[in-house]
């Protein structure tokens, strides 16, 4: 190939050595000039290979402990010199640098130092310099120099000395590429850790971890993950999530962080269509299903406790696209595989994400997580009449409901049970009567549940609809210049009302 440009010199410093052997032994059989330092260079000479000290090029020892070793004009003057320039090419000859062809250099492990508990002093040597600053030389100087800045990389570039004895300007380009991603993905790991105490930090959306996904949202649209699930979930069976059931994943998570009491949730399109909290994970399952049986097909499904064999045997009946929860005895593990591309995901820990961010016009909007539970500390009683224990256990049991229900929302909620929701409507009227219309559906008894709402009543008509149904208990955030309305409305229809001062809308 014409445009091959062959590699003479190389320059090879690593903090992981595996792998490495056959590309070195590679590069000696090609009379390759090799140098290196510490360790590495012990490597090479213990496969019975030559190699040149850096120190030995620059004339300087390795100092402060190593901080300093290959920062220095003889090295960087190799890697940076244009080989057509011919002022770089006399400056070259006038100090006495040789080009240097290849560089191979990886990085101190900071992200895994953090990640062990390491005492700050110990992540602060782990900071890389000199290897950050060849990465960067080598892939800016990509028309004559070949980066590797991953072990990954080996086998390729030993496979283009294999096949073509060298590398093309669009092979080096591809390195240059590929050292920039891991030099930017460093530097905000390092980032991350010294700004660690800000509310909002800055944004750095960078991810070494991007998993394809069959397609995004519908077929026609390309669509990836950036992150690591492997830390979160065990995929004990089934099909490749997709970015829906990731969505839906996503949605299942964050509800359920809110409930302390065995809780089962059915998630569609983000929303639940049941819930319900129960003393026994079977009783759970059997509630949470007749909130909506029909929307729960090929839905989310996830629990806060162990799936037993009783639950499983239950749960093998439908047809469902996720099933979450934090462990599985073995024989419903044994069951529910027997359903090949059902997704069964065993969750690890807990999501520890406070920040939210989403695309928006030609930028991204950033915020808090919503991550206020409402409790009974928080809660203002409004009216004359005062809601019953039993009332005020459905109102937090619907308030953290409705909070990750799309607005405009309207839950009802009675004996810890969601038995009508009304999501994502243009107006809280139309989300209470979505609501009604969902319990009347699935043959609930609406006498004595609970309403709750996202945000405020701005007329007393949703509080006018709860009392026709026979809802005697209100909980909402309040706020609205005419609460004085739905209170009054309230007061002279024997309803109890609450507000929580907290508003939870979702768009």
């Amino acid at each position: 190939m014409s445009n091959v440009r062959a590699i003479q010199t190389a320059l090879i410093s690593v903090y992981y050595k595996d792998g490495l052997e056959p590309l070195v032994r590679a590069l000696h059989a090609r009379n390759v000039e090799i140098y290196s330092t510490g360790g590495t260079q012990q490597f090479i000479e213990s496969l019975g290979i030559p190699v040149h000290t850096v120190e030995g090029l620059t004339g300087y020892a390795s100092i402060l402990g190593g901080r300093v070793k290959t920062l220095h004009p003889k090295v960087f003057g190799g890697i940076l010199a244009r080989r057509e320039e011919m002022n770089d090419i006399n400056d070259l000859a006038t100090y006495d640098i040789p080009t240097l062809d290849l560089v191979i250099v990886d990085l101190y492990p900071f992200e895994e130092t953090v990640a062990s508990g390491a005492s700050h002093a110990d992540i602060i040597e782990k900071i890389d310099i000199g290897g950050i600053s060849l990465i960067r030389a080598g892939a800016k100087n990509h028309q004559e120099v070949v980066i590797l800045s991953s072990k990954d990389q080996y086998s390729r570039l030993l496979g283009q000395l294999e096949s073509q004895e060298g590398t093309t300007l669009e092979d080096r380009i591809t390195y240059a590429t590929e050292a920039f991603a891991v030099s930017s993905y460093y530097d905000s790991q390092i980032f991350n850790y010294f700004n660690r105490t800000e509310k909002l930090p800055a944004l750095r959306l960078v991810s070494n971890d991007a998993m394809p996904l069959r397609y995004g949202e519908n077929p026609h649209q390309a669509g990836s993950f950036y992150g690591k699930l492997d830390d979160v979930f065990e995929i004990l069976n089934g099909k490749q999530l997709s970015y829906n059931n990731l969505l839906d994943v996503d949605a299942a998570v964050n509800l359920l962080a809110d409930f302390d009491e065995p809780t089962f949730a059915v998630i569609k399109h983000n929303n639940a269509c049941g819930l319900a909290s129960r003393p026994t994970v079977l009783q759970a399952w059997h509630d949470a299903l007749a909130g909506d049986p029909v929307s729960a097909f090929g839905g989310i499904l996830m629990c806060n406790r162990e799936i037993d064999l009783a639950t499983a045997t239950e749960i093998d009946q439908i047809f469902y696209e996720v099933l979450i929860a934090p462990s599985y005895e073995e024989a419903a593990v044994e069951l529910l595989k027997k359903k090949k591309n059902r997704i069964l995901v065993r969750m690890k820990q807990p999501i520890g994400q406070h920040i939210q961010a989403r695309s928006v016009l030609n930028g991204v909007l950033v915020q808090d997580k919503d991550t206020f539970v409402d409790s009974l500390e928080n809660l203002k009683s409004v009216t004359e009449k005062q809601p019953t224990q039993a009332e005020l256990e459905d109102m937090i049991f619907a308030a953290k409901l409705v909070k990750h229900t799309k607005s405009n929302a309207i839950v009802l909620a009675k004996n810890k049970q969601l038995i009508g929701s009304g999501t994502g409507q243009t107006s809280r009227i139309d989300a209470m009567k979505q609501a009604v219309h969902k319990a009347r559906t699935f043959n609930f008894d609406v006498h004595g549940a609970v309403l709750a709402s996202d945000a405020f009543f701005p007329f007393a008509d949703s509080v006018e609809v709860a009392y026709n149904e026979g809802i005697r208990a209100v909980i909402q955030p309040g706020g609205s210049i005419k609460d004085q309305d739905s209170i009054d409305f309230c007061n002279s229809h024997g309803m109890s009302m609450v507000f929580t001062g907290i508003r939870h809308f979702k768009h």
